[in-house]
């Protein structure tokens, strides 16, 4: 009879428990970063959806749009736009968070993120906007660049090992 573990230590291959890298240092740092930036957005997203006079009313200062028109911009927005609004914004925090915490769900909730990005800016391309909807290039290109970074990253870490 042929021995087709010949050689092998069976007992090792069998129970090696997964080996976990140790945490780089730029897994803090994205972390982190990516943690402040995307509390950014849901601090936005939820002062928003509670309908906050001061905050909504300086971001219609900023446009040159009464506080009221502003509101019910907001008010216009389908329930479907509000839920994939909210997925991108907790979508990314929470996966900063998992990021953190090295988890392996962080690559799902970055993914998830992105997915509500990609949703809501097609709706604002497609759908018609007021006139004084700004398009600020800088603002998308960032948080394109984010959104589409956190997952690679993420993803990355999962293959090292990084992420549990």
């Amino acid at each position: 009879m042929v021995d087709f573990m010949e050689g092998a230590e069976p007992e090792a291959a069998i129970t090696a428990p997964a080996e976990h890298s140790k945490a780089p240092w730029h897994l803090w740092a994205v972390g982190l970063i990516s943690l402040a930036w995307n509390l950014i957005g849901a601090t936005d997203y939820t002062l928003s959806q509670f309908r906050n006079r001061s905050w909504i009313g300086a971001a219609a200062e900023n446009m040159g749009v009464a506080t009221e028109e502003m509101i019910a911009y907001l008010d216009s927005f389908p329930a479907w736009l509000h839920a994939f609004w909210a997925l991108g914004v907790w979508g990314a925090t929470i996966g900063s968070i998992l990021l953190l915490l090295r988890s392996r769900h962080a690559v799902w909730s970055f993914a998830l993120s992105l997915l509500g990005l990609a949703v809501t800016q097609f709706h604002r391309l497609l759908a018609p906007q007021p006139e004084w909807v700004r398009e600020d290039v800088v603002l998308n290109l960032a948080l394109w660049s984010v959104a589409t970074f956190l997952p690679i990253y993420a993803v990355s870490m999962r293959n090292k090992g990084v992420l549990r």
